[in-house]
């Protein structure tokens, strides 16, 4: 069974999986995951990935143009809000989409958003008709402010970049998807294994973006199956409703019309 359809910006997708394309160890395996997950949205680096850059681009940018998916492009590796602003032109001009997933980092060994030059070329790219998907902290008035700018989607962390922790704050998380009930939510970063998967979409978040634990497992297409199902699995509990918890036992057996022994013992 499959969860519902899902919009994002101008498109319906069917599957709630982002993936990346960087730390394979070939682009074949990279191929033979992308296509195992069923994503219909991928994400690349114009800086590492740039279809003109060399024979080794052209040629991995038709690998990418086969597959068949929408190109998420990034502004990876930006410090500044002016550099993210100048990448995410260049990349509108080379790979024809408006979609850009924002990255400003003000950190360069936790990879953690700078929440203010974040803002800032949030505002611009707005104003010039990108689509942003901005990567931000789980911070709530940093993800409020974001949606006052116009983005219709915000994309939180779960953990640092590539550090495969899961979900460090989901109090936070939870916080942020109560708070914003209009706004299309994924989380992005941080995420280790399907079981991180499958709590993120539990909390009513809509998709996940990852990378690193798809590329770096031992059998990355395989791997991609699992997030692939573990996602599924989580949005279906979401909209099926999943039982609160309690303090106390609920006996699943009811007592009516069983004899008096079995209800109060001999």
């Amino acid at each position: 069974m499959q969860a519902s359809s899902w919009q994002v910006y101008d498109q319906t997708l069917q599957s709630r999986l982002f993936i990346g394309t960087a730390l394979y160890a070939s682009p074949q395996i990279m191929m033979d995951a992308i296509t195992a997950s069923q994503a219909q949205v991928i994400t690349l680096s114009l800086r590492r990935q740039t279809p003109t850059a060399s024979k080794n681009g052209e040629k991995f940018w038709q690998l990418v143009q086969s597959l068949g998916c929408r190109l998420l492009p990034n502004t990876a590796g930006c410090f500044s809000a002016k550099e993210a602003v100048k990448t995410a032109r260049l990349a509108r001009e080379l790979f024809q989409t408006d979609w850009i997933k924002l990255e400003v980092l003000g950190d360069s060994y936790n990879l953690q958003p700078d929440p203010f030059a974040l803002l800032e070329a949030t505002k611009v790219l707005i104003s010039e008709g990108f689509k942003v998907f901005p990567y931000s902290t789980d911070d709530l008035v940093l993800c409020q402010k974001l949606a006052d700018l116009g983005c219709e989607v915000i994309m939180p962390w779960g953990a640092p970049i590539g550090t495969g922790k899961g979900l460090l704050n989901p109090y936070a998380l939870q916080m942020v998807r109560e708070r914003l009930p209009e706004i299309t939510l994924l989380v992005d970063a941080g995420i280790g294994k399907p079981s991180d998967a499958v709590q993120a979409m539990e909390l009513g978040y809509d998709g996940v973006l990852l990378n690193t634990a798809v590329a770096e497992a031992l059998e990355p297409a395989q791997m991609a199956v699992a997030f692939s199902q573990a996602i599924n699995a989580g949005r279906l509990a979401y909209e099926a409703g999943v039982m609160p918890p309690r303090a106390h036992a609920k006996a699943s057996t009811p007592t009516i019309e069983q004899p008096l022994w079995q209800q109060y013992g001999e």
